[in-house]
């Protein structure tokens, strides 16, 4: 099982504490670090608890740039998007951005990629909202396309290229696209399309993550894919719990079948005192020693 990190997006804006945190994510032996993405937050916050924390006042990094910074500054450590919300920016463009971290990494990117639920956002990008779940199956397809080919044709609903392509090609050909998703559409889109699927932090290894599981494993098996050559990615929390339950929330989702299992050090309660990032250090010092292994 690979243990990664989620990156304190909200937290940390000097280059130089980036630079320090990704690298000793990278020194403290985790394998990936993930990022989450907003392009533009409202000024004031949702009634929706869970929603309320995407708002203008927390601070968000735009991925691909940052990914191309993390790049620099490290040498193992995989880069991820947890999740990119794919349907509100334009395909192409996504897919050479994609292809030169990829490049940049060496070959360390893995894109995580969802729906979104902000309809502002979707306008403001000039995206549509309601179209957006069939669209990223075909954004998905070019994107592998591009990524496979020097130069290709593509005839879709959305999206027509003849003899094209994109330079410099990624190393990996194709990067791999994991989908994030909670709902039964999406994480059955997940089993037919993506490489893995990214459970919503909400989700939890119980009885309800095992019905979803289940259907992402069904539709796997259904579009004749092995279930078992998947991903499946789950995270653990650790504010407000001691090094043992982290140890203990990591060991059930082993058992529940992860292969992925990213910590958030970073404290979600509305109004919570910012931490540092020696803090966030700190805590991931802590996690290793009480889950040394991978």
């Amino acid at each position: 099982m690979r243990i990664g990190v989620s990156f304190p997006t909200t937290e940390i804006a000097d280059p130089a504490a980036i630079r320090d945190y990704v690298q000793a994510v990278e020194d403290l032996g985790f394998d990936y670090l993930t990022l989450i993405d907003h392009v533009l937050q409202a000024k004031s916050p949702m009634d929706d608890p869970y929603r309320s924390f995407y708002a203008l006042h927390n601070m968000f990094h735009e991925p691909f740039v940052l990914m191309g910074f993390m790049a620099a500054a490290t040498t193992r450590v995989e880069l991820a998007t947890a999740i990119l919300i794919l349907p509100q920016r334009q395909t192409v463009l996504a897919a050479k951005q994609a292809a030169e971290i990829d490049v940049l990494s060496e070959g360390r990117l893995r894109l995580g990629v969802g729906l979104g639920w902000s309809k502002m956002e979707f306008e403001a990008l000039g995206q549509n909202f309601h179209d957006r779940g069939r669209r990223v199956e075909e954004q998905i397809a070019l994107m592998r396309t591009l990524w496979s080919n020097e130069s290709s044709s593509f005839d879709g609903e959305w999206h027509q290229i003849e003899n094209a392509g994109i330079n410099p090609l990624p190393v990996q050909r194709p990067i791999p696209v994991w989908i994030g998703a909670t709902d039964d559409k999406p994480i059955e889109r997940a089993g037919r399309l993506a490489d893995g699927w990214v459970a919503n932090p909400r989700v939890k290894p119980d009885d309800d993550g095992r019905r979803n599981l289940e259907t992402f494993r069904t539709a796997a098996r259904d579009a004749g894919r092995d279930p078992d050559k998947l991903g499946v990615e789950g995270t653990v929390f650790t504010g407000g719990l001691g090094s043992q339950a982290w140890a203990a929330d990591t060991k059930a989702w082993g058992e529940f079948g992860a292969t992925n299992v990213t910590v958030r050090s970073t404290l979600r309660e509305e109004g919570a005192e910012p931490m540092t990032p020696d803090e966030h250090i700190g805590v991931l010092r802590q996690y290793r020693e009480a889950w040394p292994k991978g």
